[in-house]
């Protein structure tokens, strides 16, 4: 689906992480569609934790689920990137106008940003100067009430349409999960510096080998007012500006101290 200029509707990629199937990624359909011509490429199975992870050894398949006027859906054997990438590239031939990913079932707040499926999808289209939007749900399950949304996606992607992002700049949309108490209002909010303390889960398989499960507990130390953290802990949507770029530059004049040597050893 190619988006004609003469065409008022705007083009917009969706994809997601959690898999095609997944309630989040119903819901962001649904508002999407409210919008504009919605093309769908998202992965046949889960692929949350992935984070920047593209398939280069295994071959890429696309299925198509439906075809119809401004609006047509594809599953992916592939990574939420990969989903992009092939969206863009193969099913388009071009750029949407706007990538919307998610909606995520649980946090991808704080570092859960440098692992998440979601934004990596995001950072992608970020990447190849598509503005993007990443949706998460404080809910975690997978039957996650999405009923209290619609109105946060919907003046979040018309604003994101009509005024754009800057270069290499995307947005992390974090959403508080359904409760009796209705959301107080959005927060514009920088990362908290938490992190995931994580151990081991080690286990005894049948033939008398070991096996490990991931878990850990997450801790945060970081309760500044300004944080994403902090915003969703008090009932607040939280909006993250995010980049692709990582160079930490306050710390390039200390390094640049160090050259000299560097340069003689």
């Amino acid at each position: 689906m190619k988006n004609n200029t003469e065409d008022r509707k705007p083009l917009i990629l969706v994809t997601n992480d959690d898999g095609f199937s997944a309630g989040g990624l119903r819901k962001l359909i649904e508002v999407a569609r409210k919008i504009g011509k919605v093309v769908v490429v998202a992965g046949e199975k889960s692929m949350s934790g992935q984070g920047h992870a593209i398939t280069i050894t295994t071959p890429l398949r696309i299925k198509t689920i439906c075809k119809e006027p401004d609006y047509e859906e594809y599953v992916c054997n592939g990574t939420p990137v990969d989903c992009v990438k092939l969206g863009e590239q193969v099913i388009l031939n071009g750029k949407p106008d706007l990538l919307v990913s998610g909606i995520n079932h649980g946090s991808n707040a704080s570092i859960n940003v440098i692992y998440s499926g979601t934004m990596a999808a995001v950072l992608e289209a970020c990447i190849d100067f598509i503005p993007a939007i990443g949706f998460s749900l404080l809910d975690y399950g997978h039957d996650a009430d999405f009923s209290h949304v619609d109105s946060i996606l919907e003046s979040v992607i018309k604003k994101v349409l009509g005024e754009g992002l800057p270069t290499g700049v995307c947005l992390n949309v974090n959403i508080p999960a359904k409760s009796e108490t209705p959301i107080k209002g959005v927060r514009v909010c920088r990362q908290a510096q938490a992190r995931w303390v994580e151990e081991f889960d080690t286990r005894i398989d049948p033939r008398g080998g070991d096996y490990h499960w991931l878990t850990g507990k997450f801790e945060n130390d970081d309760h500044d007012e300004e944080t994403d953290q902090w915003a969703l802990e008090n009932n607040y949507v939280s909006i993250v500006p995010v980049q692709y770029d990582m160079t930490a530059y306050q710390a390039i004049d200390l390094v640049e101290k160090w050259k000299l040597e560097l340069n003689h050893r």
